[in-house]
């Protein structure tokens, strides 16, 4: 007499009987998991929950899964906050990760203010992993700009600092030629300006302010690396300080400015490529073909966003800036200065039109 059959407990029909999986396929499907669980790993830390979840398995089939590679001699690490990775170990780039990482620092050395000798170094080093017809064309396209490489020295201590975990101290130039003297910097990551295109450091400066500010790196002067070593605190999340950056200012006060951008420049903002523009509402192009745009931008200690302004001025006559009310009168008193200095009649007229009001 065979056992009774079961019945769903919603609908009380008789529940289909579940068909074991041919072991041949659970050997399958558990290779291509062990597969895409490794290169996973490569790509960033995962803890064994974030794992389970993105696999839709449980937490111990994860664990074995790590076991598993482990016996296969993948090298899976297990850092301080358990996650888990595995090291790349200098994998050669294929082409088109070597053309992307070579146009970008490309462009750092034709167009940096202050270049540096490591990003030439850097571009020799991606072009050895290419054919030699491409080997000798890329080293073609190198031009000389006659730029010092000034932060040469700067980035050696940098990079050198960041790496051991090690406090540096050094004295800082700041806008005006003040030298700040014995900054002690514990480096948390380093950005390149989208503005001026120069390496900023991002770190605690726990000497005088105890807080977390911003260098640039070819103001850095005097260095010397400490005995002293940090860990980068767990909660620090370097999209805080950059998500509201026009260039490297972010921090804790962003502000959003409203501008107009007029017909004949209304077509390059809605191609789209500012990471930083909250909102292109299509509802807002006018009848006269002009555009609205927010743009959030980290501020100056003045309430100020100082990196978006240059921005703005650059659009000349095309772009209007609308709020926040003291953005725009900062915006309105550049032009009006520019034009005082350059435009002897604009000057007169304008004393003119203050002495019409008394």
């Amino acid at each position: 007499m065979g056992e009774p059959q079961q019945t769903h407990p919603e609908t009380d029909f008789p529940a289909p009987r579940r068909q074991p999986l041919p072991r041949q396929s659970l050997v399958w499907d558990r290779a291509k998991r062990l597969s895409a669980l490794a290169d996973t790993l490569k790509q960033a830390p995962r803890t064994t929950g974030q794992l389970a979840a993105h696999f839709g398995v449980t937490p111990r089939s994860i664990q074995r899964d790590l076991l598993a590679l482990s016996q296969m001699e993948h090298p899976v690490v297990r850092d301080r906050r358990g996650a888990y990775h595995i090291p790349q170990g200098g994998r050669a780039l294929n082409p088109a990760e070597a053309l992307a990482v070579y146009t970008a620092v490309r462009l750092l050395h034709h167009h940096a203010p202050v270049t540096s000798g490591h990003y030439l170094s850097a571009l020799e080093t991606i072009a050895g992993d290419l054919p030699e017809h491409l080997r000798w064309l890329l080293h073609r396209s190198l031009l000389e700009t006659g730029a010092t490489h000034a932060t040469d020295r700067a980035l050696d201590f940098v990079a050198a600092a960041w790496t051991h975990r090690e406090v540096l101290r050094f004295d800082y130039r700041k806008p005006g030629g003040v030298l700040e003297r014995g900054n002690e910097l514990e480096v948390y990551f380093v950005e390149i300006s989208r503005d001026n295109l120069a390496p900023y450091v991002i770190g605690c400066e726990t000497r005088h302010r105890g807080a977390i500010r911003t260098f640039k790196v070819s103001r850095m002067e005097n260095f010397a690396r400490l005995e002293r070593t940090y860990d980068i605190p767990e909660d620090f999340d370097p999209r805080d300080y950059l998500s509201d950056a026009w260039g490297v200012i972010g921090g804790q006060n962003p502000v959003t400015v409203r501008v107009r951008f007029a017909p004949e420049a209304a077509y390059r903002v809605l191609e789209g490529g500012y990471p930083n523009a909250t909102r292109v509402d299509t509802t807002l192009i006018h009848r006269d073909g002009s555009v609205e745009l927010d743009i959030r931008a980290g501020t100056d200690a003045s309430g100020l966003p100082r990196e978006l302004i240059p921005f703005l001025l650059g659009w000349g006559p095309r772009v209007e800036v609308l709020s926040p009310p003291h953005v725009r009168e900062h915006w309105l008193g550049e032009l009006r200065a520019a034009l005082a200095r350059h435009d002897p009649e604009f000057l007169g007229g304008l004393l003119d039109a203050t002495e019409g009001r008394r």
